[in-house]
């Protein structure tokens, strides 16, 4: 299970991909959803939230549990995936496409640099 090259991570599992300037796209990363199993709910933030990094934003419930989500970044939510409301499913079998949640746009555009890349995230999840 390997994390795409573009993109940047949380030790919390969650996925950042850079939309246009200031907005990132978030998700759960494939090695979350694996260990999460089925997802079945998800409960994510209204937009215009604003968000700190760090802190809960919503939360995920599987058949094995129910897990936080945590903000990569500082900033306010801008676009929800109502898709994965509508189809939880969708983080498992597209975590980093169709399955994404939220839409952000980052108070600090530096933040972003700061996340692991793909080769830290890796050798995270490695064991």
């Amino acid at each position: 299970m390997s994390a795409p090259e573009e993109l940047r991570y949380t030790e919390e599992h969650e996925w950042v991909a850079t939309r246009d300037g200031d907005v990132v796209r978030v998700g759960i990363t494939e090695y979350a959803q694996d260990q999460l199993g089925d997802v079945v709910f998800v409960d994510l933030p209204e937009t215009g939230k604003a968000v700190t990094a760090g802190e809960p934003f919503g939360e995920v419930e599987s058949t094995k549990s129910v897990s936080e989500l945590f903000a990569p970044v500082d900033g306010e939510v801008v676009a929800v995936n109502d898709a994965v409301g509508d189809s939880p499913e969708l983080i498992n079998s597209d975590p980093y496409g169709e399955g994404w949640l939220v839409e952000i746009r980052v108070s600090d555009a530096d933040a972003v640099a700061g996340l692991l890349d793909a080769d830290a995230y890796n050798r995270l999840t490695a064991g």
